[in-house]
């Protein structure tokens, strides 16, 4: 197995969003971890994300929901646009929400209060959720430059030992997997292989200097199987999504920033200039093409998310389809949960396995169905917008989606409770 480098108590792989999320929640109960992390700094892949009202009930359980606030200014709307069949639907706004367009800053505590009741959704930057919860935590807890490449149980401990790609090995009582979702604790575990979706998308920044004239709203715009997405994240910067089915020349476009942003552009051809001047304008540093990949609902329902005293979380556990805005928002719920879970058993330090087991199995059971649920939305959804998905399977998808999500605001009414 190689010599062992270090022994820790709990270590958490991955300095993602739910990596970082974990650590500051068992920080907030005393729990001290150690975070290993691939990449020599934090990682700004991933542009930006909603947060949806479950998630900042999460956030404000970390205490860091007032400092990501003023980063980004609220969602009050959805707006849908059939641009091809000349036919809109919007989500209509709360009297309170009407008052932040009526008032502007004058009612600023009105709204957020409303929000709070009501639900409350940002777009936030990656990079500025990343950055606060890494800065809430002590120095020293995140160790760069560490890639693992397998973990393996320790003959006489049975507890697990991570191998690092420089050849050494670091033991620990508590092993986290927060490493995405092409997860290496994931296969630890032995869990199926996430799938993908015949759906690609484009994702950017677009800055305007002088300030942008959009809504406080999110805007989806479509023509036939292409579809648009606008979100303003301040009031100068908006982040955007171009979403079209997925094709062979997706692979060689997804290596270079500009290939993507023509791409982008060859595919939004029809839609109002307004869109193809946020493509041109965009942060060539923010493009992004990729292929859409989920776990299948099946296998989360009867996948084993522990062995020993290993687990995992966020993406690592259930990577999903975007169309929801529930990935980043179901990880923070994750981080949570577990450590809320841990700190019940044990105390800053874990020592008996039997208890880290018992605490990792109630983690597990309180999040199953929950992720169950959201994943099964979210697939069933991409499917309907799945170009080749056969009208049968359409239709079967859309009575599932009555009988099953009646309520659209379910998922994010969700509370993943206090830590």
């Amino acid at each position: 197995m190689g010599e062992v480098k270090s022994e820790e108590d709990l270590v958490i792989v991955g300095a993602g969003i739910c990596g970082l999320a974990t650590a500051l929640a068992l920080h907030r109960k005393g729990i001290r971890c150690t975070v290993l992390e691939r990449s020599e700094s934090l990682r700004s892949s991933g542009v930006a994300l909603t947060i949806m009202p479950n998630g900042w009930r999460a956030l404000h359980q970390l205490n860091v929901a007032s400092i990501l606030r003023q980063t980004a200014t609220p969602i009050l709307g959805t707006k849908d646009i059939w641009l091809d069949k000349n036919k809109q639907q919007d989500m209509p706004l709360s009297a309170t929400e009407r008052l932040w367009l009526q008032y502007g800053n004058f009612c600023k505590m009105i709204v957020l209060v409303g929000l709070m009741v009501h639900g409350e959704a940002r777009c936030l930057r990656r990079s500025d959720l990343i950055d606060t919860l890494y800065n809430a935590l002590p120095p020293d807890v995140v160790k760069f430059g560490h890639q693992i490449v397998s973990v393996k149980l320790d003959p006489e401990t049975s507890y697990p030992v991570v191998q690092l790609q420089d050849g050494s090995s670091i033991a620990a009582k508590v092993l986290i997997g927060c490493d995405g979702a092409k997860s290496t604790v994931a296969d630890f575990l032995e869990l199926k292989p996430t799938k993908l979706f015949d759906l690609c998308s484009i994702i950017g920044l677009t800055n305007y200097p002088n300030g942008h004239s959009f809504a406080h709203e999110s805007v989806r715009m479509r023509i036939n199987n292409v579809s648009v997405g606008r979100i303003p994240i301040d009031s100068n910067l908006v982040y955007w999504f171009v979403a079209h089915p997925w094709m062979q020349t997706d692979n060689i476009v997804s290596v270079d920033a500009e290939l993507i942003r023509q791409y982008a552009l060859s595919l939004v051809k029809g839609f109002p200039e307004e869109v193809s001047e946020m493509v041109i304008n965009s942060d060539l540093d923010s493009l992004c093409s990729t292929r859409l990949r989920y776990r299948a609902p099946w296998d989360l329902l009867l996948g084993n998310f522990r062995k020993g005293t290993v687990t995992v979380a966020g993406d690592a556990m259930h990577v999903m389809g975007p169309f929801l805005g529930q990935g980043g928002s179901a990880g923070l719920e994750d981080a949570i949960v577990l450590a809320r879970s841990l700190a019940k058993k044990i105390s800053c330090t874990p020592t008996d396995s039997a208890i880290i087991i018992e605490a990792l199995d109630q983690y597990v059971k309180d999040r199953r169905m929950r992720i169950v649920r959201l994943s099964t939305q979210t697939y069933l959804t991409g499917l309907l917008i799945t170009e080749s998905t056969s009208l049968l399977v359409k239709l079967a998808c859309i009575v599932l989606t009555v009988i099953l999500f009646r309520d659209a605001s379910y998922q994010t009414k969700y509370d993943c409770g206090t830590l």
